[in-house]
């Protein structure tokens, strides 16, 4: 089964994010993960275009764009113009969520939804076999450095049945909360992309525990 690590620039220094980007570049992590929040649909503010396409232009990694936003839809073309590779919207946050799965494949970039921890996997039934990836969060949205919440598992488990029957190819991820202790499990369980953030940006080794985490 395919795995792979994207970190959560969610928990990178600001200060520093050319260096943590070629931090990213150096290792064997395949992924970039951009978390992009408005204020409303999660408790937190993010970052905008000007700094994603900034972003785009210092790795040559997949960048990973996750939308925790209100009204997604109308900003599809604007993520696929800063350069994403992969855009992820939350199945409570849109509304003609077929609709717009089908103008982010328009525009060459894959189509990822996200269910926040207490959105049953069932609603995916009718999307699913649309979906390029579905991310799981293992968290509630918002903030980085939350703990793992432990019933995920049985919910990966679910998905990765549902997944069997309605469209194998379609990757999962799990974001919130991934470090070296639960990675093997999350894999086990059927999970394709971990997004480590806090795991990553706060070790004295980031590159080995990237390494570290995709051969758990």
């Amino acid at each position: 089964m395919q795995r792979i690590i994207a970190p959560s620039l969610l928990s990178a220094d600001f200060l520093n994010l050319g260096s943590e980007l070629e931090m990213i570049n150096r290792s064997k992590a395949q992924w970039v993960h951009c978390d992009i929040m408005d204020g409303h649909f999660v408790p937190n503010l993010t970052f905008g275009f000007p700094l994603l396409k900034q972003i785009r232009t210092k790795t040559t990694k997949v960048l990973d764009v996750h939308l925790m936003i209100t009204n997604a839809e109308q900003y599809i073309n604007a993520y696929a113009e800063a350069g994403a590779d992969i855009l992820t919207l939350h199945w409570e946050a849109v509304q003609h969520l077929h609709r717009a799965i089908q103008s982010i494949k328009s525009l060459n970039m894959k189509a990822g939804v996200s269910l926040n921890p207490h959105t049953p996997v069932a609603v995916l039934e009718e999307i699913l076999p649309y979906t390029d990836m579905v991310l799981l969060m293992s968290v509630n949205p918002g903030y980085g450095g939350q703990s793992f919440i432990p019933t995920t598992i049985e919910k990966i488990i679910k998905l990765n049945e549902m997944r069997k029957k309605l469209n194998p190819a379609c990757l999962i991820q799990i974001d919130g909360g991934v470090n070296k202790s639960n990675a093997r499990a999350l894999f086990d369980a059927g999970v394709n992309v971990l997004v480590a953030g806090n795991a990553v940006f706060s070790s004295s080794d980031p590159v080995r525990e990237i390494e570290d985490l995709l051969t758990s």
